[in-house]
């Protein structure tokens, strides 16, 4: 019995951020609008986490929308 697996990616047309819980550094750096050494360079400074996955790096969607957050709090001084 063969079963067939569709794998989507933030570059299909009908694909949504929210359906998936991990991207790859290039689709979270799209889906915030930066480039792909800006968001290389969030996930260097831990700004943004991200997680392993055999040799794999992979930024959970839970941790964009956090940083957003965290961008949109209000500095005190």
């Amino acid at each position: 019995m063969r079963t067939t697996v569709e794998v989507q990616t933030m570059s299909d047309s009908d694909s949504r951020v929210d359906d998936l819980l991990l991207l790859t550094p290039e689709d979270a750096a799209a889906a915030l609008s930066i480039g792909r050494t800006t968001m290389y360079a969030l996930l260097s400074s831990g700004a943004i986490r991200s997680v392993a996955i055999g040799r794999s790096r992979r930024v959970p969607v839970a941790e964009l929308h956090s940083y957003v957050h965290r961008l949109l709090e209000p500095v005190e001084e």
